[in-house]
């Protein structure tokens, strides 16, 4: 296995165009690291970079504390998985697997030991045979997976690997990989645009934008205490609700101004107003998940000023089947709620909704950073 720390690292292209603006990361030996982002901003750039299949501009790329800015792929002892499978249409699925270790002059009996253990890991004994024109896409990617574990590598890259597959395939290979690596126990790196992917897959994930990690940390706090606006709304299906208002104070505490369209009143919040002094009377924008606006039936615990009331019209309503997504106007935006089936909410009508604040965000508007 191998730590992976990613020091300071800058990407620029000849042109004069920066990809990467000083990335710093560290994971240990065996964790999931996932690097997530929109188009372009930077991610499998790096991880080509850790690949050894683009040059480092500045900083330091180590591996088990060992600089690996020079070394070239095949030193690196890593083994990297792609979107488009990478397989030779011509050889069979045994072929495929054992084709590194031909080029290492692995002995025969070896090399079918390692293709029977990986064949089975992966359970695609029955395909050993086929070629790969023969196989459906979530086939193929088990064979890729599969060379990639012939190799016994240190480290495991892989370059958004379901994207080709449809919408029930990416699940069933999202348990695939997670099951993977528990058997195996290696580090993975793994590069995706898919936030569901990285919030189920990862033991850390990087939020990447513009060449910037935008914050890097567990999926759960990244999911419960983003950095920005960007990680907040990045993060999370449906995305974290922005609502913009006033920020008042009541009592010690502060509220935000809310007009629901029903009515106009205040959301008590769970801020001190002596740590926001410089905030009360200004807009701020506050960022409550989906799940905390709910009917009383799908409630979280809550105390006191964490939980409160408050009515809302109805615009849209979507059935997903274990709940409801409610979509209502407030302070003029629209907003998402997760409600019960059972609560039968009812489009134009009114509906009281529990709105639960114990984890709810504060950001500047103006700088987009996290305030509270």
């Amino acid at each position: 296995m191998a730590s992976l720390s990613i020091r300071d690292v800058y990407k620029t292209y000849p042109n004069g165009v920066p990809v990467l603006k000083g990335v710093n990361i560290d994971i240990e030996d065996g964790q999931f690291l996932i690097l997530v982002g929109g188009s372009g901003c930077g991610k499998s750039t790096l991880l080509n970079m850790i690949a050894g299949l683009e040059t480092v501009t500045k900083g330091e790329i180590c591996m088990d504390g060992k600089v690996v800015n020079n070394l070239s792929p095949k030193d690196r002892d890593i083994a990297m998985v792609f979107q488009s499978y990478a397989l030779y249409p011509s050889m069979t699925v045994r072929e495929n697997i054992s084709f590194g270790l031909n080029i290492r002059k692995v002995p025969k009996a070896e090399q079918t030991q390692i293709v029977d253990r990986v064949s089975s890991m992966l359970q695609i004994q029955h395909l050993l045979d086929r070629k790969p024109g023969q196989l459906s896409g979530g086939q193929r990617q088990r064979v890729a997976m599969g060379r990639a574990l012939a190799r016994d590598p240190i480290m495991f890259l892989f370059d958004e690997p379901l994207s080709n597959l449809d919408a029930k395939l990416r699940i069933e290979m999202r348990s695939e990989i997670k099951l993977l690596h528990q058997r195996v126990g290696k580090t993975i790196v793994y590069v995706t645009h898919d936030q569901i992917e990285a919030m189920t897959l990862g033991d850390r994930i990087a939020v990447m934008k513009d060449g910037i990690v935008q914050q890097f940390g567990a999926p759960q706090d990244i999911y419960d205490s983003p950095s920005n606006l960007f990680v907040a709304g990045f993060i999370g299906a449906p995305p974290m609700n922005f609502i913009n208002g006033k920020l008042v104070e009541q009592g010690s505490g502060v509220g935000i101004e809310l007009d629901t369209g029903v009515a106009r009143n205040v959301l008590n919040l769970p801020f001190e107003a002596n740590k926001l002094r410089s905030q009360i009377g200004q807009d701020v924008v506050l960022g409550l998940r989906p799940e905390r606006i709910t009917d009383a039936r799908s409630s979280h615990d809550g105390h006191g000023h964490e939980l409160q009331r408050h009515t809302v019209k109805v615009d849209v309503i979507e059935p997903t089947g274990p709940d409801t997504l409610v979509f209502a106007q407030v302070n003029g935006k629209r907003v998402v709620s997760r409600v019960h089936p059972g609560a039968n909410p009812q489009p134009l009508n009114n509906m009281e909704l529990l709105f639960d604040v114990s984890k709810a965000v504060l950001f500047d508007p103006k700088t987009e950073e996290r305030l509270a």
